[in-house]
Parts: structure tokens; C-alpha cells; sequence
């Protein structure tokens, strides 16, 4: 499978999301939108109404990752507002993680699940084959621009174990940059958010190119 890379829009200009966009529309599948709610996470970032703006500018595929607690409450308003993927986290659905699934499947949209670094990815075994991508994260969630955890790497052999589905999308977020996303993608993981990396880069293009060839 290709490599998927999703620019992170927290690394964005907030003030100048539509040129930002832009500025990756190119040379990109996805677009990753990080929610953040200020309880599951100590951030607050965007809602639905920003998405839905997002999608009026755009035909790349939103890969929107709730990082807010009871994400069951909040799948079918960011679903109208136009997003393709909904990831929400293990940790904030826990007793609600199958019907919070069930609930994206129903609308016909791609459904993933994420851990935090300090979750053991055998505690999602038994939902890895009910959804279409599982995310890993490498640094705690709630701000971009933090170190890769390389530690979180293992994860990948653990979730392909228990994997039947030959294209389940495996995804890192945090901290990735040609030299982070090596090691992940030689052990698997197909798909990778990089926010300040890309954003940061004087050469957009070029950096994004350099994950591909990594």
C-alpha cells in the first residue's frame, strides 16, 4: 500500500487556513483535522463549524481525529459537516468503542480508533478488525510540535497480529519527519500525520516528498 500522508492543520496559519490548505492540496490524499475539547486533552482547538467551512474549500479527504471525551455524542455532526474518516480515541469511548464504531459504519464512513503512548494496543484486540484504521499515537495528544516516542513503535507488530484485514491503515501521529517515519514504516505502519514538519519547511513540496522516499 502507498504511503498516505494527512497534513496536520494544527501546524496551519488558523488565520490563513484556506492558503494553507492550499498549500498541500497538491500533493496530498488527506487532510488530518485534530479536534480538540480541552477536557480529554488540555488543548482546545476547532469544532464542527470549522470543518464544514474546510469542506466547502477542498475535495481532499478529511481525516478528522476526536480528541474529546464521549466522541459518540459528536460522530454525526462531524460527519454532516463533511468528514470522510472519523478517528476517536479508546480511552475517551472505552464502554461505548462498538457502538461508537457502529455509528460512523452506519453513515458509510471510514472508522478509526487511536491510543495514547502509555496504552498497550492489546487492550484494542478486539476492535482492530471492526474498524478501517487504528492510530498510533507517538506523543501524548493535545499539542503538535512534540518528540517522537520511539517507544511506541512495537505497537505496529502487536496490532498486525491481530489483524485480518489486508488493508488495514496503521497511522502515526507525533513527531514524524523523514527520520521518525523510517522506522515505522519498515516495520508496517502505511500512513503517517505530519503537521510541523510540513508546515515548517521552507520547501512544502519537497518535504512532503521526503517522507515518500523515506
Amino acid at each position: 500500500m502507498k504511503t498516505i500522508i494527512s497534513p496536520s492543520i494544527l501546524s496551519a496559519d488558523f488565520a490563513n487556513l484556506e492558503r494553507d490548505i492550499k498549500k498541500v492540496e497538491n500533493y496530498v490524499p488527506w487532510l488530518h483535522i485534530d479536534v480538540m475539547d480541552g477536557h480529554f486533552v488540555p488543548n482546545i482547538t476547532i469544532g464542527i463549524p470549522v470543518v464544514k467551512s474546510i469542506r466547502k474549500i477542498t475535495n481532499l479527504f478529511l481525516d478528522t481525529h476526536l480528541m474529546i471525551e464521549n466522541p459518540i455524542d459528536y460522530v454525526d455532526g462531524f460527519i454532516e459537516a463533511g468528514s470522510d474518516l472519523i478517528t476517536f480515541h479508546f480511552e475517551a469511548s472505552k464502554d461505548k468503542t462498538i457502538d461508537t464504531i457502529k455509528k460512523i459504519k452506519d453513515k458509510n464512513k471510514m472508522a478509526g480508533i487511536s491510543i495514547k503512548p502509555k496504552t498497550n494496543p492489546n487492550e484494542i484486540k478486539d476492535f482492530i478488525n471492526l474498524v478501517d484504521l487504528v492510530l498510533i499515537m507517538s506523543v501524548e495528544p493535545g499539542f503538535g510540535g512534540q518528540k517522537f516516542i520511539e517507544e511506541t513503535i512495537y505497537k505496529i507488530e502487536t496490532i498486525k497480529k491481530y489483524s485480518n484485514n489486508p488493508n488495514l491503515i496503521i497511522q502515526f501521529d507525533g513527531g514524524i519527519n523523514d527520520k521518525t517515519w523510517k522506522p515505522c514504516k519498515q516495520k508496517g505502519a502505511n500512513a503517517l500525520v505530519a503537521g510541523n514538519y510540513i508546515y515548517s519547511s521552507p520547501d512544502i513540496k519537497k518535504a512532503i516528498q521526503s517522507l515518500l522516499d523515506t
